[in-house]
């Protein structure tokens, strides 16, 4: 009779991971709205449950007003600062676009790769010998033709002199008896290239544009479609959190409903420092970079602030995109102005990494940096920059998963203890 039982109960879980896994994979694209309201709900967990607790005439407030409160008032705060930000931002993008970025480009062309040419060609220089010229150089004066023609000039001694075009010749052969020879043909460079689709743009290709911005016009609507669908699976996971739950517990026997409890406590401190650690740490690294931006006088800190906000959000790699634009607007002020906004970002980030991450994360969340950042790459290549932002919660629950597994099947220490780390 037990192994009746014990077969029926394995035969139940593959055919109920089987059918999980084959739903997952067929309706991949568009999990995207219940991935992110799962998150979601899970950030707003603990508020939803302060707001629970607290008494109105003796009576605590029902679980759907006080999810119907939050959700009213986070709305209400996006959009009021969307409305205050985004006329901001597009202003100072547009901005940068138009007078920064010619300005940098230029410093970089005439000031900055002149003096790493000349850094390359001194190193090079001094590691190998510059071997002996055999020809006389040309005359003065008499350089490659840019025309792509072949110049032949008599000289003493009854000799000639063959000057080559600049891009070279190219010999072909026709027979065992012939050859052809002529001037390579000039690559076109990146303004020859960006022009020759500007004219093409110019010459007609209305249907071109008119797909664009259709496909523009799409993707903006599917982003709030999206957004608000993430709203709604995150509210009704929130109202029915108790029945969630009770409903995975049923599937568990009554004699290890104590280990799946512990599962789940244990799931809740991985998660909490990854995911609410992590944005509060965004916080305090976008508040930080505001005050010294602004310090430094830096152009468009508010801007820069808000990005190195956003980017925190990716560990590691985050850091280093949002470092480089606030540097390179600091070099267009002056090489003090870069350093300064350098060093203050390595400052922040040194206090993240020795302060913020041990006391808001805590050590329960800790991830060994080597899983963090193959978690990363491997959630960019597979599903973008969204596969980056999810990445290393999703490590945190396999890390959580391996670690219950582990001390389930070997025994091994306490689950509320064990990390890897």
């Amino acid at each position: 009779m037990i192994d009746v039982v014990r077969r029926r109960r394995v035969i139940f879980a593959a055919v109920s991971i089987t059918t999980v896994a084959a739903v997952i994979v067929a309706s991949r694209a568009v999990l995207l709205p219940f991935v992110l309201g799962v998150l979601l709900a899970y950030v707003l967990h603990p508020v939803v449950g302060a707001l629970t607790r607290v008494s109105v005439r003796g009576r605590s407030v029902p679980r759907w007003v006080a999810v119907l409160g939050l959700y009213v008032t986070l709305v209400t705060a996006i959009v009021v600062t969307l409305l205050a930000v985004t006329p901001r931002v597009i202003s100072e993008a547009r901005s940068f676009a138009v007078t920064e970025l010619p300005t940098l480009r230029q410093r970089i062309e005439h000031d900055w790769m002149p003096r790493v040419r000349g850094l390359v060609a001194r190193v090079q220089g001094a590691v190998v010998a510059a071997p002996p010229r055999e020809e006389a150089e040309a005359p003065s004066g008499e350089r490659p033709r840019e025309d792509g023609a072949l110049r032949v000039s008599p000289e003493p001694g009854g000799v000639y002199r063959v000057t080559l075009p600049a891009e070279g010749v190219v010999i072909e052969r026709v027979d065992d008896a012939h050859w052809i020879m002529h001037p390579r043909r000039r690559q076109p460079s990146e303004g020859d290239t960006i022009q020759r689709e500007l004219r093409k743009l110019g010459q007609g290709h209305a249907a071109d544009v008119v797909r664009v911005g259709r496909g523009i016009i799409g993707g903006v609507i599917g982003g709030i479609f999206n957004f608000f669908m993430t709203l709604m699976v995150s509210a009704y996971l929130l109202v029915t959190e108790a029945r969630v739950l009770g409903f995975f517990r049923t599937l568990v026997r009554p004699e290890s409903r104590d280990s799946f409890d512990g599962l789940l406590r244990r799931l809740d401190r991985g998660l909490s420092g990854v995911v609410r650690g992590q944005l509060i740490i965004c916080l305090v690294n976008g508040s930080l970079s505001a005050i010294g931006f602004a310090m430094a006088d830096l152009k468009y800190w508010p801007t820069l602030a808000l990005v190195a906000t956003i980017f925190s959000l990716i560990p590691i790699f985050g850091t280093v995109l949002s470092s480089v634009p606030a540097v390179a607007i600091g070099l267009t002020q002056g090489f003090g102005t870069a350093l300064f906004v350098l060093l203050w970002i390595i400052g922040i980030h040194q206090l993240e990494a020795n302060l913020l991450n041990p006391k808001i994360m805590g050590d329960q969340a800790k991830i060994h940096p080597v899983l963090v950042v193959f978690s990363l790459l491997a959630g960019e290549h597979a599903f973008g920059i969204l596969g980056a932002l999810l990445a290393v919660p999703t490590m945190s629950v396999a890390q959580t998963l391996f670690l219950h597994w582990r001390t389930y099947a070997l025994g091994y220490g306490e689950p509320a203890t064990d990390s890897v780390s």
